[in-house]
């Protein structure tokens, strides 16, 4: 069994920032979007009614990042 290199550096993480990034639009009225804390590159995607996302997005004090492009794969946006 190989050995597990623990001495990778991760970048900080800070649990108070909290970010929601947007998918692509959907018809049915219900928001897309992946959310995520501390770290950007770490996320869930989640759906909510638009009111909701509103609400949400409020309650966690979120940074809103870029959707991605239409042709763009959203693992590519991740920073």
């Amino acid at each position: 069994m190989t050995p597990i290199d623990l001495s990778l550096e991760l970048p900080a993480c800070d649990p108070s920032r909290r970010y929601v990034r947007p998918l692509a639009p959907r018809a049915d009225g219900l928001v897309a979007f992946e959310f995520s804390i501390g770290w950007p590159e770490l996320a869930v995607e989640l759906l909510l009614p638009r009111p909701a996302f509103a609400e949400f997005c409020a309650a966690n004090r979120v940074q809103q990042l870029d959707a991605p492009s239409p042709n763009q794969n959203p693992q590519e946006t991740r920073e």
